[in-house]
């Protein structure tokens, strides 16, 4: 086969149409278990696997896209090698029957294509998931099984969870979520929960460091400290250089008090000795004897006498220098002003509440009028003539989204064929949907349920164009065409909210869409327009 030939086989098969309205695909290479045993001509007679894009050779056996491809490529390969040891170039055979690939005679096979599309497969999460698919929607069912293993939505979490319980992981279990602190109200990872508490919480409640048993909010330790009766604090007179404190002036007294009473009972003991001696005094003879010892109890007890009047003057001037009454009546205005201040924090917490009912008030105001202007928004751009003009912006940002697994698609605003038709919509992948996933944006074509649904014809039947506007004005637009498919679920009339998805996998590629050298993407804005063929449709 010549050159030009080989490469015209290869250029005729790479891109596939999209006019065709075949939006059905599924990955090839994978294990797919089918509910009945796969026949033989579902197998690509290359791979032996099940064939994906299936072409048909003049000889009729039938070969997977790339797999013909791959054996144009390596039996080129093998040519160039014998080529270059002065033999003939190899010429491309059939595996099976040994007949030369005509390339004319190679031809797409879109009959068995249809046939393996709708070959039924379990899911591969069987048994847990019971599901029979056919294979052109398996990809789409994965995007939803709730068998499914994906990886947990928050960034720092590396967990792999079923879907069926991502939402309790998110919600219970996984340490990176967030969870509002109980005291002040802050979203805090819960991994870092008790230490936030512990060392950050402003309104975490502590036992007062000076042990008086009242607990106080961390933030007001300060304050309390100011009031606590369990507290020390410096002298009143420490302004004229009293070193002490209140304490120490009270354990000063109490001692001096103590020393008081003891030289009292000191000076009693003494007059009741004065008094024995008297006695005995008047019943010894010996005079002399009796005088001289009257004279020292005598002296004893006037130095005695004069020691207790010394103290008893000490101690009043103590109590003189140390008087707490001004101290006592500075203490019992404080207490009136934190009674009356008291009074304030009740009336305070009363409009503290009455402001917080207020404010859930004017936000559920808020939230209708915002859900209100939305939806007057939404009324103002709604198209009424079967086209729709779709402006994506924060592109990077959305496919960045994409790509991370957090919000893998998003839908256009509704549009209408007419005031009374077909409700309908775009869907996009903007990191790719099936054969297209990490390389391609996917753009769908999405019948959704109306209120005139039961007025309107069905399956919906018309044609439809999908188009990425270019805004160099040069109007170098990607244009995809294709007419709805009367015998797929995706045109029927809707039992929900909307049908599943039809359209594009590989409708254009990252490489293409990002080009500096193309304009389809200015400010980070890209525009998408559909347009329904309004032709033979009636309206209401």
């Amino acid at each position: 086969m010549a050159s030009e030939e080989l490469t015209g086989l290869s250029n005729s098969f790479v891109r596939q149409n999209s006019a065709s309205g075949i939006s059905l695909d599924f990955e090839p290479d994978a294990d797919y278990h089918f509910v009945e045993t796969l026949e033989e001509r579902y197998k690509c007679a290359y791979c032996h696997l099940v064939l994906h894009n299936p072409h048909q050779t003049g000889c009729g056996h039938r070969f997977c896209q790339h797999c013909i491809i791959s054996l144009r490529q390596d039996l080129s390969c093998m040519g160039d090698w014998k080529e270059s040891r002065g033999e003939l170039n190899a010429v491309p055979t059939c595996p099976v029957d040994k007949e030369t690939i005509k390339v004319q005679e190679v031809f797409k096979d879109n009959c068995c294509k249809r046939e393996v599309l709708n070959l039924q497969v379990f899911c591969k999460n069987f048994p847990e998931c019971n599901s029979k698919i056919i294979l052109g929607r398996y990809q789409d069912h994965l995007q939803q099984c709730l068998f499914e293993s994906v990886l947990c939505t928050n960034g720092e979490c590396c967990d792999q969870i079923l879907r069926k319980d991502l939402k309790d992981h998110l919600s219970l279990h996984c340490k990176f979520r967030e969870e509002i602190c109980q005291y002040c109200n802050q979203y805090v990872v819960s991994m870092n929960l008790k230490n936030h508490e512990k060392n950050e919480c402003p309104d975490f409640p502590v036992p007062c460091l000076h042990k008086c048993s009242q607990i106080i909010l961390k933030k007001e330790m300060d304050k309390h400290f100011s009031v606590c009766p369990e507290a020390e604090v410096d002298c009143p007179y420490k302004q004229y250089g009293c070193p002490v404190q209140i304490s120490d002036l009270y354990k000063s007294l109490e001692f001096k008090e103590i020393k008081i009473q003891q030289l009292a009972d000191t000076v009693k003991k003494c007059e009741k000795d004065f008094r024995q001696f008297a006695q005995l005094l008047g019943k010894n003879s010996n005079l002399m004897v009796n005088t001289q010892t009257l004279a020292s109890h005598i002296d004893k007890s006037a130095w005695l006498e004069t020691q207790v009047r010394q103290l008893i003057q000490v101690s009043n001037q103590q109590q003189s220098k140390f008087d707490l009454r001004p101290l006592l009546e500075t203490i019992e205005n404080i207490k009136q002003k934190i009674a009356f201040m008291e009074t304030y924090d009740q009336r305070l917490v009363v409009l503290e509440g009455q402001s917080t009912e207020h404010d859930v008030h004017i936000s559920i105001h808020k939230a209708q009028l915002n859900k209100n202007e939305e939806r007057f928004k939404l009324l103002e751009g709604t198209c009424y003539n079967g086209k729709l003009i779709w402006k994506i912006m924060d592109y990077k940002m959305k496919k960045k989204e994409a790509m991370e697994g957090r919000i893998v698609s998003i839908f256009s605003q509704p549009f209408y064929t007419s005031r009374c038709g077909y409700r309908l919509c775009a869907r996009a992948y903007l990191n790719g949907d099936g054969s297209g996933k990490g390389t391609h944006v996917s753009l769908y074509f999405v019948v959704m349920r109306g209120e005139f649904d039961s007025l309107l014809p069905w399956p919906f039947k018309q044609k439809v164009t999908l188009m990425l506007l270019d805004q160099s004005g040069k109007k170098n637009h990607i244009v995809e065409v294709f007419r709805a498919d009367p015998n797929s679920s995706s045109f029927k009339r809707p039992d929900g909210e909307m049908n599943i998805a039809s359209g594009c996998p590989r409708f254009v590629a990252h490489a293409v869409l990002e080009n500096a050298k193309n304009t389809y993407v200015k400010d980070d804005t890209l525009f998408m327009k559909v347009v329904v063929d309004l032709t033979d449709l009636e309206e209401l």
